[in-house]
């Protein structure tokens, strides 16, 4: 298995946030960051080239979609998912864990892996975490990740131990079947938000060995605060010389406080689903670009971004196109939802080089129009 290439090159003073740089097959990323997900070899709306425009260093596929369709033999044929899809920079799989909790009654699970129904056809499959590691090593994904379960956070105490401890096994069963020195192999934290069944499953987990650590079953309908103390509790005991990936968060205010946990990767729908339904991030707040008050605005969505939306369009535009359904209404929200969340993490990044994050915390606006400002932060890190 592929060891990690992960340097911690910046502390934060104050708290846990840091920058990090990982070094992949496809290239180096800088850290914390975040990736766009793109489920099924695509990120809603964009091209490649419109990622790189944003910022993208790594996005996210989905390995439970791929494989239904079009099926990991093809992408394999392909040359893989970077080839498949035209991106050259870092991809991260996951293991298709969350998909089979969201699947509800379609699925069963029993120690050997899972049975479900294929939403798209209602054919019967089955994924071990022996079968879950071959289809991610046929995508040909950068990062990869064990199989896991995602309970639901009202299970009770005796499922989510008896949950979390499965999924330990199937951790080794996925290290052993993993032999691509080419792909990172993540393990994932799990234990619902009971903080001993989290630090039973950080040990048993880093007891295992990875070049880097999930901490999963986050964002899942629990309590704000309730996912913020148990993310204070649990990232900290994640080995320091190894990448910490929060897997599903969130808002922008989520990957603050993550950051200052010490978590160092990120990804969530919100910044793309938001977008395709006209929720728009702005350094003066959410823009709900369908609301009547904006058919005659004729200024620029935010007058503080540099996106290609909003340089070249106005609100009455976007929402013209909005409530006419047209295509490029979402492409234009998209790119510039992800522009905001990129710009960030290059934000964050500065602040924390030049030692400013803990009192630029609470204003994410000025952290957003900092990373506009500093595109190029990562190479600062190393002086």
């Amino acid at each position: 298995m592929a060891e990690s290439k992960f340097a911690v090159i910046h502390e934060d003073m104050h708290t846990g946030a840091r920058i990090g740089k990982l070094r992949t097959a496809h290239g180096i990323v800088n850290t914390p960051i975040f990736m766009p997900v793109g489920t099924r070899g695509t990120v809603k709306t964009c091209t490649p080239r419109d990622l790189v425009d944003v910022g993208a260093e790594i996005i996210l596929a989905n390995t439970y979609h791929l494989y239904l369709r079009p099926g990991p033999r093809i992408v394999r044929e392909a040359g893989g998912l970077h080839k498949f899809m035209a991106w050259k920079k870092p991809v991260l799989t996951d293991s298709g864990g969350f998909q089979v909790f969201s699947l509800g009654p379609l699925r069963t699970i029993s120690e050997k892996g899972v049975e479900f129904q294929s939403e798209i056809d209602g054919s019967k499959h089955f994924i071990s975490p022996e079968r879950s590691i071959e289809i991610q090593n046929a995508l040909g994904g950068d990062i990869i990740m064990v199989f896991d379960e995602c309970p639901a956070h009202t299970s009770d105490y005796g499922y989510l131990k008896t949950s979390m401890e499965m999924t330990l096994r199937w951790a080794e069963r996925c290290k052993k079947a993993h032999n691509n020195r080419n792909q990172l192999l993540f393990g994932i934290v799990q234990g619902g938000m009971q903080k001993e069944l989290r630090k039973a499953s950080v040990e048993g987990t880093t007891a295992i060995g990875f070049p880097g650590y999930a901490i999963g079953g986050m964002s899942v309908g629990e309590d704000k605060d309730l996912m913020y103390d148990t993310l204070t509790y649990t990232a900290p005991m994640l080995p320091q010389d190894k990448p910490r990936y929060l897997m599903g968060v969130g808002t922008p205010k989520d990957l603050v406080y993550a950051v200052s946990c010490g978590l160092d990767m990120f990804d969530c729908v919100m910044p793309t689903r938001n977008a395709r339904n006209g929720s728009l991030f702005t350094s003066r707040g959410v823009v709900k670009i369908r609301n009547a008050q904006y058919k005659s605005d004729l200024s620029t969505l935010d007058p503080n971004c540099v996106c290609y939306t909003c340089r070249n369009f106005t609100r009455a535009y976007l929402r013209h196109l909005y409530v006419g359904n047209e295509i490029l209404a979402h492409r234009l929200h998209t790119l510039h939802n992800l522009h905001f969340y990129l710009s960030l993490m290059r934000g964050i990044r500065h602040a924390i080089c030049m030692g400013t994050f803990s009192s630029l915390m609470e204003n994410v606006a000025e952290l957003v129009q900092l990373g506009q400002q500093h595109a190029s932060v990562e190479n600062e890190g190393e002086k």
